[in-house]
């Protein structure tokens, strides 16, 4: 195995250990009503915040599985349904997320910063799958990439949060940062590994022989 290799499944492992962690504490929370979480939020009454958290935790746990090749060439089935329920978790987490986003108690700054997301995360992962219906697999697996890269969002941002407090920061401005900081750079991330990759080029249609066209 190359070092590159190497880094790769290193970086992958981390990942999907993460998404799989911050998915399953979210599932978990979900579940038992918020009751055991620490915190006092009004914005978790609403059923939008809890389809949100509930459908984007779905898409953490099975999304970063989707990148495994093993999984691709062994078992295609598993992977095209996982697929799916990656794809309808994406797409109501975003609908539901943007449904929220603006009345943020964060305030605006905040609120257009989760609202944008949701807005590049439902087109970027519905173009994924169409690519997949269309059987354009490079396509395909660039648009997964930029939308797991949005999916992460919910990592990061946790990733981020507990740094307020070890810096004594104030929450609400720093919070505004963290709306954008979340996602922005997990996004310029996924384009420089797109443009660092060598994608196969996908053969161009043949055009159809005269004689297959020419009447009988």
């Amino acid at each position: 195995m190359t070092a590159a290799r190497l880094g790769t499944s290193v970086a992958w492992g981390l990942i999907a250990f993460l998404s799989v962690g911050v998915g399953g504490y979210a599932l978990f929370h979900v579940a038992t009503g918020f009751q055991f979480l620490p915190l006092e939020n009004p914005m978790f009454s609403p059923w939008g915040l809890r389809v949100h958290i509930g459908a984007s935790a779905v898409a953490m746990i099975v999304g970063a599985f989707q990148f495994l090749k093993v999984l691709r060439q062994k078992a295609p089935a598993v992977h095209r349904w996982m697929g799916r329920i990656y794809i309808a978790a994406c797409v109501v987490g975003g609908l539901a997320g943007g449904t929220i986003a603006l009345s943020s108690t964060a305030g605006p700054i905040a609120g257009w910063g989760f609202f944008l997301l949701a807005v590049l995360w439902v087109p970027f992962t519905l173009l994924a799958w169409t690519s997949a219906m269309r059987r354009d697999f490079v396509a395909h697996e660039r648009w997964m990439i930029r939308s797991f890269a949005l999916t992460f969002a919910a990592v990061t941002l946790r990733l981020q949060l507990p740094a307020v407090g070890v810096l004594e920061m104030d929450f609400l401005p720093a919070y505004r940062v963290i709306a954008w900081s979340a996602w922005v750079p997990n996004l310029i991330v996924a384009e420089l590994w797109i443009a660092s990759r060598r994608w196969p080029k996908r053969p161009p249609k043949q055009p159809k022989s005269a004689s297959a066209t020419a009447p009988a």
